[in-house]
């Protein structure tokens, strides 16, 4: 038979009710000590973040982690708990970089009625911005527009320039077609976000060919190789600023029709 003992209930509900404070002290004591932690996360991923768009905008995406984590100042397992590969980390800065482009076209088409004016004002801002350097491989080998004869043709691997120069859209094996951390690109698959930037440059490149600024046979693919071009890397930033600025100078004139006026240039490098 049970005997209800209301000395034990209550000892007992007492106890229950110590267990329930102290769970909940614990719980905002947990809650208190993660709370930084997060906010050092968050921290520790810009950094991260950073560090990979200068890396891969020097060394291209065939880079390694370790160099990454070395620039951001963490170790190398931090930065895979965030990105579990390469590939991934990759393929968040291609599309970062991308999006900033097709915002970036989109200013330039959108507050520059001269055709050949607005075209040059995005690939300077691409440049400045360091966007241009990391474009996804994929955006080199599908950005033709429409009516150019070469649609659907893949564009030849680059060559290798003498001072062992090559942009991180194009760091991979000769003849090889990959694409961000080395590897294999899939045709008819290009990154998120490529079909928007493909379609505004392709605006400012039909425009300013349509004013008979461009030459008719610079297509959109032309036009993103200029942007992913980058000039020698050089000790001091001035230096750097105005080759980077007097390279870009030389590639609008060779996009411009032979009947345009002149581009305006960037200071020449002493």
């Amino acid at each position: 038979m049970h005997v209800h003992d209301p000395h034990r209930s209550f000892m007992s509900s007492g106890a229950h009710g110590a267990a329930t404070d102290a769970a909940a002290h614990t719980g905002h004591e947990s809650a208190a000590r993660t709370a930084p932690l997060r906010v050092d996360a968050q921290r520790n991923l810009e950094h991260v973040l950073r560090a990979a768009r200068e890396v891969f905008g020097e060394l291209g995406y065939g880079a390694p982690m370790e160099d990454v984590a070395r620039r951001a100042r963490v170790g190398v397992g931090t930065v895979y708990r965030r990105f579990p590969s390469k590939d991934v980390l990759v393929r968040r800065i291609a599309a970062e970089e991308t999006a900033r482009l097709t915002e970036q076209a989109r200013s330039a088409l959108e507050q520059e009625s001269r055709a050949f004016v607005a075209l040059s004002r995005f690939l300077r801002l691409a440049v400045a911005s360091g966007a241009g350097r990391l474009l996804p491989p994929e955006v080199l080998r599908v950005g033709v527009v429409k009516d150019d004869p070469r649609v659907g043709e893949p564009l030849p691997p680059p060559r290798r320039s003498t001072g062992g120069l090559r942009t991180p859209a194009t760091a991979a094996a000769p003849g090889v077609p990959r694409g961000p951390g080395s590897l294999p690109v899939h045709p008819g698959a290009p990154a998120a976000g490529t079909a928007a930037l493909l379609e505004v440059v392709g605006r400012l490149v039909e425009r300013a060919r349509s004013a008979g600024e461009l030459r008719p046979d610079v297509s959109v693919s032309d036009v993103l190789l200029v942007m992913a071009t980058p000039a020698p890397t050089l000790p001091d930033p001035a230096r750097q600023t105005a080759a980077s600025g007097r390279l870009l100078d030389i590639l609008l004139d060779g996009l411009r029709s032979r009947s345009g006026p002149p581009t305006t240039r960037a200071s020449t490098v002493e």
